[in-house]
């Protein structure tokens, strides 16, 4: 057992025990990150075989445009709600103004999914733009959990963790990325998004294989999946760097790594994220039916398997 874990008794709260994931409106069902210049193609279409993802932050006003086409994509599609500014990992308490903010786009609009990163993103009063990580010892995992505790606590339901895309690990880690997320889910009750782009930069810009990571992660805990394309570079050393950069088609190596998580795990509310170098509507919904061609070939098999 990893130093740190020894102590990872449940916590008191757990609101997945009270208010499960929502997750029946999307499963089987891929989606896509909503983009405002995308909405009127998007409700010209009248189809509800789709889902969208926004970013809390960019919704954390009191009028206005941004909230006005979000309301009208939301009479017609379900949502989730994608965290990237609570800095869960931070040593300092969340910024509690923040957090009521995100509470109000959540109560607002509903969503069938709240996620949140692995990540920290503030020193003091300042905020940054990068999503950074966080060491995997006993004081991470202590802060972690009594942020998700109160996230959870402050919204009335389950909170999803996003495992990190990362390039520098810690010195001092203690445990491993995954078993430091399977001490987090037991703690809090959390549960898990899973950015498969993610695993896949990280096991090559730091050297070891996305297949025994996943073959590791607790993929019982997952309620939502991440697809996105990274941009690849060489370091000063000449090896290949992966950038986790959202503006471009999923690799092929990412999607052979997903088709093998849900053949395992059976179909996932799975979201093509692009968020950069935005293509039109078309090309973007042509990547999420590449994803639910996957949901689809994966349903009959995970379904037999357990009429068996």
């Amino acid at each position: 057992m990893a130093p740190g874990m020894e102590n990872a008794q449940p916590h008191r709260g757990g609101w997945a025990q009270l208010n499960p994931v929502n997750r029946a409106s999307l499963w089987r069902l891929a989606g896509t990150s909503f983009k405002p210049e995308h909405l009127e193609a998007i409700l010209a279409e009248k189809s509800s075989a789709h889902w969208f993802e926004v970013h809390a932050e960019n919704y954390m006003v009191a009028g206005g445009p941004r909230l006005q086409a979000l309301e009208r994509l939301r009479r017609d599609y379900a949502i989730s709600v994608h965290g990237v500014g609570l800095s869960i990992g931070a040593p300092q308490p969340l910024e509690e103004m923040h957090l009521k903010r995100l509470c109000a786009v959540v109560n607002r609009f509903e969503p069938a999914l709240v996620s949140e990163h692995l990540a920290w993103s503030s020193h003091g009063t300042t905020f940054y733009n990068d999503l950074l990580p966080v060491p995997y010892d006993a004081q991470s995992l202590a802060t972690v959990c009594d942020h998700i505790d109160q996230v959870q606590e402050m919204l009335k339901r389950t909170l999803l963790l996003e495992n990190p895309s990362t390039y520098v690990a810690f010195a001092n880690s203690t445990m491993t990325e995954t078993e430091f997320l399977r001490a987090v889910v037991r703690r809090t009750g959390c549960g898990l998004l899973l950015d498969i782009n993610n695993v896949m930069v990280s096991a090559t810009n730091r050297g070891y294989s996305a297949l025994d990571y996943l073959t590791t992660f607790p993929l019982d805990r997952v309620s939502e999946v991440h697809l996105a394309g990274h941009a690849q570079q060489v370091d000063d050393e000449g090896d290949l760097l992966l950038i986790d950069s959202h503006d471009r088609r999923v690799a092929e190596s990412v999607w052979k790594l997903y088709e093998g998580v849900i053949g395992r795990q059976g179909p996932l509310p799975t979201l093509i994220e692009w968020d950069s170098q935005i293509p039109d509507w078309p090309t973007l919904e042509r990547e999420a039916k590449l994803a639910q061609s996957a949901l689809d070939a994966a349903a009959p098999s995970v379904a037999g398997h357990y009429a068996a």
